[in-house]
This record gives C-alpha cells, sequence and structure tokens, in this order.
C-alpha cells in the first residue's frame, strides 16, 4: 500500500467566484488521477481486471482525449461535436510503442492546453453542438468534472484491486 501523502485539495479554498471554483474541482480531479495512477508499472497499466476492456492506461488515454474533444475541438469550434476522427475503442487501448509515463504526460500536457484555452471564454461562452444544441464554457466545465471525477472512481477500484492501494494517493 503506498503512504499517504498531504494532497492539495483546491475545493476547500472557501467562499470562492464560479469560474475559480469550476476549475479547482476539475485541476482537483485531473491530479488525483495522476497520483492514482502513479507508481503502477506498464504492465499493471495494460492488466484487464473487469469484463470490460478497460485499464488504467485506456483510462488516462481516453481522458487525455475527452479533455481534447471538449477543449480544443469544440470550445474553440474546430469541430460541431466533441467526437474524435479516431474510433473510441482506440482510446481504451495501449499500443506496443505506448507506457504509462507517456500516457501520463500527454494526459497533462493536454490538461494544461485545456487550461489554456478555456482561460479565453467567459463561463456563458455559447458554443453550438450538433447532438446537445448549444453548450457553454461552464457547461463543458461541469461535464469534465463528472467524466473525470467518474473515471477516477473507476481508477479507485483498478488500483485496490492491482496493489490494494486505497485512498487519494494510490
Amino acid at each position: 500500500m503506498m503512504a499517504e501523502t498531504q494532497r492539495p485539495d483546491r475545493r476547500e479554498q472557501g467562499v470562492v467566484d464560479e469560474r475559480t471554483l469550476l476549475e479547482s474541482f476539475l485541476d482537483d480531479y485531473r491530479d488525483i488521477v495522476v497520483r492514482k495512477v502513479s507508481g503502477l508499472s506498464d504492465t499493471d497499466a495494460r492488466r484487464r481486471l473487469v469484463a470490460s476492456a478497460t485499464t488504467v492506461g485506456g483510462l488516462i488515454k481516453h481522458l487525455r482525449w475527452a479533455e481534447y474533444g471538449w477543449f480544443d475541438q469544440l470550445l474553440q469550434q474546430r469541430s460541431d461535436d466533441n467526437r474524435r476522427t479516431h474510433e473510441r475503442s482506440w482510446e481504451f487501448e495501449i499500443l506496443p510503442d505506448e507506457s504509462l509515463p507517456i500516457l501520463i504526460a500527454e494526459y497533462q500536457a493536454q490538461c494544461e492546453e485545456s487550461r489554456r484555452i478555456a482561460a479565453g471564454y467567459p463561463l456563458d461562452h455559447p458554443v453550438p453542438h450538433r447532438h446537445l444544441g448549444t453548450v457553454s464554457l461552464r457547461w463543458i466545465y461541469v461535464h469534465m468534472i463528472e467524466e473525470t471525477a467518474r473515471h477516477t472512481g473507476q481508477l479507485d477500484i483498478l488500483r485496490e484491486q492491482l496493489d490494494g492501494a486505497t485512498g487519494f494517493d494510490g
């Protein structure tokens, strides 16, 4: 089991403005995702522990592409929805030349890019979406908090199955 370390929790900042609150919740979950998978081997990142194709590495890869789809692609209106040009199943496959450290680095770089992109828009900025009508940056933040938190829960379960680590750090 990994040792507990002090985790920064941006959600405990007290009364803040809405944008800071949304950014804080999303950034906190982004950090938890990385801490949750840190220290695992590539073999563990590829292990299938549930009936579906869900793996630790696949979840990190998928979260990277979810960030891209919502912030880079949709918010900047490069596409009329958040779907990527590749098959969704590809996001959950770890290719032979991919490693967990590479997947983590790509996820963190995409999160940084998402922050940079979002900083240029107000929360109410309307974005047309082919299937959802119009969404706002506020809606994208709430959705990405939901998406990241849901997959963090899956990572909790996978990590516990892999090495018994529980909690925010492993």
